[in-house]
């Protein structure tokens, strides 16, 4: 019975000591807070107790506070061409030291870090220079600050900034795009921007782009300098955004229609061009081929600075369909068949049908035969008989001639009356076919020479089709390498020195 009493006012002095120790381990730690508080309660009390967010937290004003940036793009969201315009969702990371923001873990239960939020501390002025408008962005109202004062501030944001875009190469357009940030007002002796993660590994986006859309990120690349303004220097941290457009989507819907309304209009100079379904087929393309622009001129990127190559290629093609039109129907008027049509004349003759015939290389020259000799000419020279000679003395130029013939012979016998209008009627006859002869003839070496022309013009339509498509093709390859824009400002930025500041 007296152990047991003993045992239990030991137990009760044991108990009576600790707790008078708790109790002044509370006052020393905290003289304003209660032991009943919860650790971050007491730690948040802790902190903000004196602080005061408007001043920049540090202890020498002599000293720069530096703040460690990273830009980590998630997607492309939009490029607007004609307002000049880059949307893009970035994961934003700002780390910076506050020195009034410290504490030791043993005093708060080793609690190393605790999230405050952001309107209650100090934050840096660090803005985007080309910001055009405010993105629908969440609201993230915490910061996580470790007992060393560091202060972590991660935020998604979605950024609509300024970006000169460049589309003279579109649809294999490179663009070129920068964020720039800097402090709207402490100068560098204030505030000085690192990096968070070194220089190679911002650059390598792979794994985190959301590569899904019509742009592919090719890299970004950062560039720490600084600027003056007022004799005052600042701080900044560019970040070059490239980008490059996936062109299979326009190659599909606006070249590759195009390449086959040109591949049918070279078509079509195959067809024999005394036809007259050759204009038609003609005009029929070139009327497709104004409702195809009329149809994609909304997909054409449109700026006030220029052009893009692919309109200049359309006009182009448009052009050489009305030119492709005009030859034809000059062709078509050349060898027309007409009633009234006059030879061709010897040098005509001597240039198309001799030397333009050696010049394209046509090796088989009976295609084009020796146009025969008029029947007129050789009648003049025959006389077989009596009849014959009668015929050919009253083959007249007209018939009045052959009326003074009848009058001569007008004391003739009735017989010989039947005879001469006999000779009449096949002498009619005959100058009818003679001038048939001589037409065809004539339309004969008018046809000749217009297969002659129209090969020599479609040649030449081949030649100029051919030395455009590749000159356009070298452009749109010069100007959409991207590689020449990523190693350019690769160069630039190994020169000078970005400092790492992760933690």
């Amino acid at each position: 019975m007296r152990v047991c009493s003993l045992w239990t006012a030991a137990t009760i002095l044991f108990i009576a000591s600790l707790g008078l120790q708790g109790t002044e381990t509370c006052k020393t730690q905290n003289s304003s807070a209660s032991c009943s508080k919860p650790t971050l309660i007491r730690l948040f009390d802790h902190l903000m107790d004196g602080y005061q967010k408007s001043v920049r937290p540090v202890r020498d004003w002599k000293q720069a506070t530096d703040v460690s940036i990273d830009v980590m793009v998630y997607s492309i969201l939009d490029v607007d061409e004609k307002n000049q315009v880059l949307t893009t969702y970035i994961w934003y990371r700002q780390i910076w030291k506050d020195e009034f923001l410290t504490w030791e873990p043993e005093d708060f239960d080793n609690v190393t870090q605790v999230s405050i939020p952001t309107d209650k501390i100090w934050v840096p002025d660090i803005l985007i220079n080309e910001f055009v408008d405010v993105g629908k962005s969440p609201d993230i109202p915490y910061v996580y600050v470790k007992n060393t004062g560091h202060v972590k501030n991660y935020k998604p944001i979605q950024v609509l900034t300024a970006c000169s875009l460049d589309i003279y190469s579109f649809p294999f357009d490179v663009q070129n795009c920068t964020l720039t940030f800097t402090s709207w007002l402490h100068k560098i002796q204030d505030i000085n921007i690192m990096l968070v993660r070194t220089a190679e590994e911002v650059q390598n986006v792979s794994g985190l782009f959301m590569d899904t859309g019509e742009w592919e990120l090719l890299s970004v690349i950062p560039k720490n300098s600084t600027f003056e303004e007022n004799n005052d220097t600042f701080a900044e941290m560019k970040f070059f955004i490239i980008i490059k457009r996936r062109p299979l989507f326009y190659v599909v819907n606006l070249l590759l229609p195009s390449m086959f309304l040109m591949f049918m209009d070279i078509m079509g100079f195959y067809l024999p061009p005394d036809s007259g379904e050759r204009v038609s087929f003609k005009i029929t393309l070139l009327l497709g081929y104004s409702v195809f622009l009329i149809i994609v001129s909304d997909t054409l990127p449109v700026t006030a600075n220029g052009t893009p190559l692919i309109g200049v290629y359309f006009a182009v093609c448009m052009a050489l369909l009305v030119l492709s039109l005009t030859e034809t129907i000059l062709i078509v008027r050349l060898v027309h068949k007409q009633d009234l049509q006059p030879p061709v004349p010897d040098w005509v003759k001597h240039l198309v049908l001799e030397k333009l015939t050696i010049f394209l290389c046509i090796p088989d020259k009976q295609r084009f035969p020796p146009v025969r000799i008029h029947s007129s000419h050789v009648s003049r020279h025959k006389e077989n008989s009596n009849n014959t000679v009668k015929l050919t003395h009253y083959s007249c130029e007209s018939t009045k001639d052959y009326e003074k013939a009848l009058d001569l012979m007008a004391p003739l016998q009735d017989g010989t009356l039947l005879v001469n209008s006999i000779l009449h009627e096949v002498t009619s006859i005959r100058h009818f076919l003679e001038k048939r002869d001589d037409s065809r003839d004539i339309a004969k070496e008018w046809l000749q020479v217009g297969y002659v022309v129209d090969l020599l013009l479609f040649r030449i339509y081949l030649v100029a089709l051919s030395t455009y498509s590749i000159t356009l093709c070298i452009m749109w390859a010069l100007y959409s390498n991207g590689g020449s824009i990523i190693e350019a400002l690769g160069s630039k930025t190994t020169n000078i020195d970005i400092k790492a500041g992760g933690i």
